[in-house]
């Protein structure tokens, strides 16, 4: 597991590593013109939180400990890693065609009622509670338009009332 640790966190920094390598083209600090952190504040922040994190694993593992000391994956967890993954690109692959607004809340749906077994009370507060919240937070708050898909003529009227 401490080999698993270690390549994983390395991989992780790197990776990190290359993101705020790439988000420094564009202003990291705050931009006066329009009032707000520049273009790549956010990816190269959350690349450099990620980075110190995966470098406290690496030295939590070089210096011997863990907390499994079994196999990285036994079957069970592998084929339940395995089936998200290809819910998730299911999903992404839904977003062109039906839009984020049902593409999400379809995999919410599946990953909390269906996969994860939750209440109804949970399942429906988060699959109608996370598209509203992505409604108001990109579109409405930053400007973000998210792809709409088939769903896009329903959004006409929302336009409307925000923009």
């Amino acid at each position: 597991m401490l080999i698993a640790d270690r390549l994983i966190a390395a991989a992780i920094m790197a990776m990190s590593a290359y993101f705020m390598w790439h988000a420094m083209v564009l202003p990291i600090g705050w931009n006066g013109m329009t009032g707000g952190p520049g273009g790549g504040a956010f990816p190269f922040w959350l690349s450099a939180i990620m980075f110190v994190c995966a470098g406290a694993i690496l030295v939590r593992s070089l210096r011997g400990k863990s907390d499994y000391a079994g196999d990285f994956f036994d079957p069970d967890t592998l084929r339940a890693v395995v089936t998200v993954v290809i819910a998730l690109v299911v999903t992404i692959a839904l977003i062109p065609w039906v839009g984020s607004y049902i593409a999400l809340p379809l995999f919410l749906f599946w990953y909390l009622k269906i996969f994860g077994k939750h209440s109804w009370a949970l399942t429906l507060s988060i699959i109608i509670g996370t598209p509203l919240f992505l409604f108001f937070f990109f579109e409405v708050t930053l400007k973000i338009l998210l792809p709409k898909g088939l769903t896009e003529p329903f959004f006409v009227p929302l336009y409307a009332m925000f923009f």
